[in-house]
């Protein structure tokens, strides 16, 4: 449940077209991703088929750490490892998540194996707050200040996930925000 918003979330801007990027090499990649227990369940039930696809065995697929949040589907949550610097999942042979590729070649929805979290970075969401990510606060996303704002690049997963009233409302307070040229305080929500 989503009670609050940051407002960099209508400011701060980044390049969107991952699988056109020339430059980053995925490194959104190298920390692995939290991937909530009901993902990991949908994955456990593709095991074998994510397992030829990817030739990873599945006992390489996570920590062993399950952190509890109250927040992510499944109430708690598993990293996944990372491998030579980057998520397991990484495909090292071309761009992107083999999860999500995984999903395209066996006529899967992305939503039914890929993470909220995933799906939703640079946004992320704490105490029901949707906000941006670490990469984003902290600067060190490297495809910042290009392309359309996190809002509007990922106004179809929030769609997606919250529904159409949470975009609406979403909406309205980009219109408010949008022709601001004051500095908004970080952290500053509505």
């Amino acid at each position: 449940m989503i009670r609050r918003v940051d407002l960099e979330i209508f400011h701060r801007t980044y390049f969107t077209h991952c699988l056109r990027c020339t430059y980053c090499h995925d490194a959104c990649c190298d920390h692995g991703v939290d991937v909530d227990l009901w993902h990991v369940r949908q994955i456990e039930q593709w095991a074998d088929e994510i397992e030829t696809y990817t030739g990873i065995s599945r006992d390489r697929w996570f920590t062993s750490e399950v952190e509890r949040d109250p927040e992510v589907p499944g109430g708690a949550s598993r990293r996944t490892r990372v491998k030579d610097g980057h998520c397991v999942f990484l495909n090292r042979r071309g761009r992107g998540c083999l999860l999500h590729s995984f999903c395209n070649d066996h006529d899967l929805d992305y939503h039914d194996l890929k993470s909220m979290v995933d799906c939703l970075f640079p946004l992320s969401f704490y105490e029901q707050t949707l906000c941006t990510a670490d990469d984003v606060a902290d600067d060190s996303l490297i495809c910042l200040n290009e392309g359309p704002t996190l809002y509007r690049g990922l106004r179809h997963e929030l769609e997606y996930y919250f529904g159409k009233e949470f975009i609406s409302h979403l909406d309205e307070v980009e219109k408010t925000v949008a022709g601001r040229t004051d500095r908004w305080k970080h952290g500053e929500t509505v």
